[in-house]
């Protein structure tokens, strides 16, 4: 499958920060220094790698966000609750993404990777509630963006359970090279309507 709108999918703007309140607060992640110590370090935890599969050297994780804030793909983002760090994620426009051929994506639809690192803040609902804020963030950050989507592998149970508790919908399955996957989808809602 391709984009309903091929033609629009050049003119497409990288993937932008989401646009967080409250407690809440993102940054584009570093490619250096404390960012890299922290992406790397959480990458190698069990419960992240085991889903991730990137327990890669530090030098590896340094060329892979150098990469990313170098192109248009992919924005490597820290999220941070009470001014604490608590997840890496990829925003990634979809139009430029593995996940494009899967299904009839638009071109302004946004998609997310994300890890909560500490394994102490897991199960405790901080996912659920991270990643309704995340996708709301993220519709705010590009009015022309209706749905973000995520296609987590399909026995990551956790992962799953979050998601719809976070108001993604299942739409089906998909096969990539390193798993099946959900494909989920949160679309724009009303209330996610500018005033």
């Amino acid at each position: 499958m391709t984009s309903l709108h091929p033609e629009d999918a050049r003119t497409v703007p990288g993937p932008p920060l989401p646009l967080l309140e409250g407690r809440w607060s993102a940054r584009a992640a570093g490619a250096e220094g404390a960012d890299l110590d922290l992406v790397h370090g959480w990458m190698r935890a069990p419960h992240v790698d085991a889903f991730w599969h990137q327990a890669w050297p530090r030098e590896r994780w340094y060329e892979e966000i150098a990469g990313h804030l170098a192109g248009d793909a992919v924005l490597p983002v820290l999220v941070f609750l009470d001014d604490e760090p608590v997840a890496y994620v990829e925003v990634y426009r979809v139009t430029r993404d593995r996940l494009a051929p899967h299904y009839a994506h638009l071109p302004h639809d946004l998609g997310v990777h994300i890890a909560i690192g500490d394994p102490a803040r897991t199960g405790r609902g901080l996912g659920r509630t991270l990643l309704r804020v995340l996708a709301d963030g993220l519709l705010a950050a590009d009015p022309r963006c209706t749905r973000v989507v995520a296609e987590p592998d399909v026995t990551n149970a956790p992962s799953l359970r979050a998601f719809a508790a976070a108001g993604f919908s299942t739409v089906g399955e998909i096969t990539l090279p390193d798993k099946t996957a959900a494909l989920l989808v949160r679309p724009r809602r009303e209330e996610d309507l500018p005033t």
